[in-house]
């Protein structure tokens, strides 16, 4: 574990269960809300409070897809679900390769072998490079994941943070529309967003049980607090024009995930703006999302 600190805050980081970060601190308040999936076999119950999503986000419908004219089969990574979510760097140890006070550089590599190990997990070999930085106006996350192998592959990156959601907490947002789900979490509908799938003014999150990918996502949520923890603000690079919400108010938490693509993107070619991107080797892509906590709200004195 490896702990990090600027200006009132404290950030700690688990390079052994996949760069999940643990608990980001601003002024005595824990902003983070770790969760500990036990279906998530490979992060052997550890209560994370954010962790990246490559090299592709959220799901993959059974696990199957086609690229470059060939059939591949992933292995389902998480209990009771047969689609494959989230990409495999969440599962396993990354190396530190810059550390400084305020500032650490992880890095994982991906190497599918010969005999077919690692292929059940992705069938392309990669590099992943996260940067987790306290700067004065908060935590700054980039990701990195350049094409190592010697044939295009199909790339997707995301990050999954878990924040407080109580009565009175509030999320806004702007996007253009948003995709229903199956009992899986797998698209089945696109819809304007309105109604009660419009968040640009703020919607309650108390009774809200959402599992959604929101398309054109604006880059900017703001998720406000009630009490006396602070509201906080994400902000996204361009590439992430997609969001996924997943809000559990029985479990007390809302996951505001920035995504480059949707659900089981690599298997909808008929959708535009799905989102897959295509490295060839050595090529890179990447992006920084920024989380901002309000400096006004500190712990009471006494």
């Amino acid at each position: 574990m490896l702990e990090l600190k600027r200006d009132g805050q404290s950030l700690t980081i688990l390079p052994e269960t996949g760069a999940a970060l643990g608990q980001w601190q601003v002024h005595g308040h824990d902003m983070f809300r770790p969760v500990a999936n036990p279906a998530l076999r490979n992060q052997k119950g550890v209560a994370v409070g954010a962790y990246p999503l490559l090299p592709y986000v959220n799901r993959i419908a059974d696990g199957h897809f086609a690229f470059g004219g060939e059939e591949h089969r992933l292995l389902p990574n998480m209990e009771g679900c047969p689609h494959p979510i989230h990409g495999n760097g969440w599962e396993h140890e990354w190396q530190v390769t810059h550390r400084a006070d305020s500032h650490a550089i992880l890095t994982f590599d991906h190497t599918p072998s010969d005999d077919g190990a690692g292929r059940g997990e992705w069938p392309y070999a990669y590099r992943a490079v996260m940067s987790y930085e306290l700067r004065a106006d908060g935590l700054h996350v980039s990701i990195v994941i350049r094409n190592s192998d010697t044939v295009d592959q199909p790339v997707g990156l995301g990050f999954h943070p878990f924040f407080h959601a109580e009565a009175g907490s509030r999320l806004k947002f702007a996007a253009d529309s948003v995709w229903l789900t199956d009992g899986h979490g797998l698209p089945t509908e696109k819809k304007v967003c309105e109604g009660e799938w419009d968040f640009s003014k703020g919607q309650a999150l108390e009774e809200l049980r959402l599992d959604n990918g929101f398309v054109g996502f604006a880059g900017q949520a703001r998720l406000e607090q009630p009490g006396g923890l602070p509201g906080l603000t994400v902000e996204a690079d361009r590439i992430f024009s997609h969001l996924v919400v997943f809000s559990q108010p029985e479990e007390g938490y809302v996951a505001i995930e920035p995504v480059t693509s949707m659900t089981d993107a690599i298997n909808r070619p008929e959708v535009a703006g799905r989102g897959v991107h295509v490295l060839a080797p050595g090529q890179s892509l990447g992006g920084m999302i920024r989380f901002r906590a309000d400096a006004s709200r500190r712990p009471a004195e006494g």
